[in-house]
């Protein structure tokens, strides 16, 4: 469940105002009041709450576990999740979800809350709940007594159709005296600044005097800090972004270890390379297969209708496909290999193992580290045969890559030049990727079984191989684009 909300400060003399007319066709159920019993679930360092998260029992309720915030125009969306279970150890369930961020600690009570709750519930004429008004007193436990008070209301939309409602609810509450404040949740303010602490992995801010060792720092801890944020949805499922993003911040992070090895120990950033090898093999497995049915699927309106069937049954084994390969890197996720690369990357990013050279300022030494890449890109664009296999141009997009990923270390440091580098880089990326993705269907559809669908599948690979010969006549204008000198001053 995607939970959507909006919290208010009240002060204890606030009220519920009427809400019955606050919307057509809306129907508000009478108050109800209801005393609730929690106990939060942390490690002892609060990490679970530092990147976003909570995990707590509920008297009566069991188990819920919800996953990192983001924020969409007003609403507060996070994912929660319910787990049955009334005892005093978490659910496996709900700790394999964040056993990135737990890794070798232990899970232990941090907050009581005490909390009487008033609830509002608008309903359509149907009777399905389109949002929830909620006022919270809250009473924060310590032993037998009671160590903080506070209050607040919750706006929770139950329902996509209830975005309509959330103005006119509003206006009512603050005119009955509730105010806008900070969104933290209930355990943050009542575990108060260690709750509201830094992540473990929590980039530096740069100023143009940096070092390269704290340039190297904020790279690593830029790229651990997204593998991390998207781990429990990996691990979940439901957004094939996730797996897009984490496998993108594995990837960045080894391209970046490679520029950066003259700054490195080499057994040091070799290992760590080869296990992010290992991590990227099993996200780009389930990623490949995810790009593809997206891929096929939007091809459906180029074929006749009646094909449309067999379109559908292709992408959809293409995701069940991509789903089993998630479901072998969700296992690889749980072995201690995983783990123990976990508590490196969170180590890299505070102390990365750094050679002399690293004392030089940031300034100094990072042209020379992105003119590398940039030098063996533009000799293996000089170098290519004509025409060139699908292998040497993927070889290309990969240089392209480590291009790139280099001129986004060098942001921070190096001036306004860089993101239009950085620009035309991926712009040459994407377009050899959309030629490596062609291919790739092309090769699956040639597979793809017999009669109706070897048929479908031939309609399927015509199309591919039209849009790989688009990308073949693309890809040199994209790459004048990039190669202009007044791109690269930052490099000289």
């Amino acid at each position: 469940m995607l939970e959507r909300e909006i919290k208010l400060a009240v002060t204890p003399s606030f009220h519920l105002p009427n809400l019955e007319d606050v919307a057509a066709a809306v129907e508000t159920s009478p108050v109800d009041e209801r005393r609730l019993e929690t106990v939060y679930y942390d490690t002892p360092d609060l990490r679970l709450a530092r990147w976003g998260c909570n995990l707590r029992l509920r008297q009566g309720e069991g188990w819920t576990l919800k996953l990192p915030t983001t924020t969409e125009g007003r609403t507060l969306n996070r994912r929660e999740l319910e787990f049955p279970g009334d005892g005093n150890r978490p659910p496996d369930a709900a700790v394999a979800l964040v056993i990135a961020y737990v890794r070798r600690s232990t899970l232990v009570p941090v907050a009581s809350l005490s909390t009487v709750r008033r609830r509002v519930q608008l309903k359509s004429r149907d009777g399905a709940v389109l949002a929830e008004v909620v006022d919270d007193d809250v009473s924060v436990i310590q032993g037998l007594r009671i160590q903080n008070r506070f209050r607040e209301v919750e706006v929770e939309l139950r329902d996509p159709s209830a975005d309509r409602l959330l103005d006119p609810i509003l206006a009512r509450l603050r005119h009955a005296g509730a105010s806008d404040e900070d969104q933290a949740s209930k355990l943050v303010r009542a575990l108060g600044a260690r709750a509201t602490a830094a992540p473990e992995v929590d980039p530096i801010l740069l100023a143009p005097t940096a070092r390269a060792a704290d340039l190297v720092r904020h790279v690593i801890a830029v790229s651990v800090a997204s593998l991390l944020r998207h781990d429990p949805g990996v691990r979940l499922g439901d957004d094939p972004e996730d797996v897009h993003r984490a496998r993108v911040a594995t990837r960045r992070l080894r391209s970046q270890l490679r520029t950066f090895r003259s700054l490195l120990d080499p057994a040091w950033a070799s290992a760590l390379r080869a296990d992010l090898r290992w991590l990227g093999a099993g996200l780009g497995t389930v990623r490949d297969k995810q790009v593809m049915s997206q891929r096929l699927r939007g091809r459906t309106t180029a074929l006749a209708a009646e094909d449309a069937p067999v379109v559908g049954e292709l992408a959809d084994e293409l995701q069940a496909e991509s789903e089993e390969a998630r479901a072998r890197l969700v296992l690889d996720m749980r072995t201690d290999r995983y783990i123990d690369l976990i508590e490196r990357l969170v180590e890299a990013s505070r102390a990365p193992a750094l050679t002399t050279q690293a004392d030089q300022p940031a300034a100094t030494a990072m042209p020379a580290l992105a003119r590398r890449d940039w030098t063996r890109l533009r000799k293996g664009v000089q170098q290519l045969p004509e025409p060139a296999a699908d292998a040497a141009l993927h070889r290309i997009r990969i240089l392209a890559k480590r291009a790139r990923y280099a001129a986004e270390a060098a942001a921070p440091i190096a001036g306004k030049t860089v993101p239009r580098f950085s620009e035309a880089a991926a712009a040459l990326q994407d377009t050899l990727g959309d030629h490596q993705d062609s291919a790739t269907a092309q090769e699956w559809l040639r597979g793809a079984g017999s009669g109706s669908r070897a048929f479908v599948a031939g309609e399927l690979c015509a199309l591919e191989r039209e849009v790989a010969a688009h990308d073949r006549a693309e890809w040199p204008k994209v790459w004048k684009k990039l190669d202009r000198k007044r791109l690269r001053r930052w490099m000289m």
